[in-house]
């Protein structure tokens, strides 16, 4: 089960990426939205799935790395993609639009984000990516209004 969960917690690998880990989970997450189909109902029950194995996954991964929130662990960076992106009406030049405001309220986590990742184990690693990327989806919705009042 160690080795389901490392797979998974890591993004099949790609959380063992030298540098910038949480940047390319974010990308495997860009990557699953567009692989996904445009249904809210999918894409919220991926998303929900998502977080209950990855705070199951993302448990047994403090253990085995001995320690909190642990680099290789980019199941939450997915996650968070996921909810900003979601119901944000975007082709790709919205997505990475939305890729880098994940990004940068991933790396500042405002509370409560900062708060969430205090957490009991798999849970603490997941929730605080999920409200960072809840707080990336309402910055891309307002940056989308903005868009369609000014241009279009």
């Amino acid at each position: 089960m160690t080795r389901l969960a490392l797979a998974l917690s890591t993004v099949l690998g790609v959380g063992y990426v030298g540098f910038a880990p949480g940047t390319f989970g974010s990308a495997a997450g860009l990557l699953l939205w567009w692989l996904l189909p445009a249904s809210t109902g999918i894409q919220l029950a991926v998303i929900v799935v998502l977080f209950a194995a990855g705070t199951w996954s993302g448990t047994v991964a403090e253990r085995h790395f001995g320690k909190t929130d642990p680099g290789p662990v980019v199941l939450d960076e997915v996650i968070g993609m996921l909810i900003t992106l979601l119901l944000n009406p975007v082709g790709w030049g919205g997505a990475l639009a939305g890729f880098l405001l994940f990004r940068a309220a991933a790396i500042v986590k405002p509370l409560p984000a900062n708060r969430l990742e205090a957490l009991h184990g798999g849970l603490g690693v997941m929730a605080d990516d999920a409200m960072a990327g809840v707080y990336a989806n309402l910055a891309l919705r307002a940056g989308v209004l903005l868009w369609h009042l000014v241009i279009g």
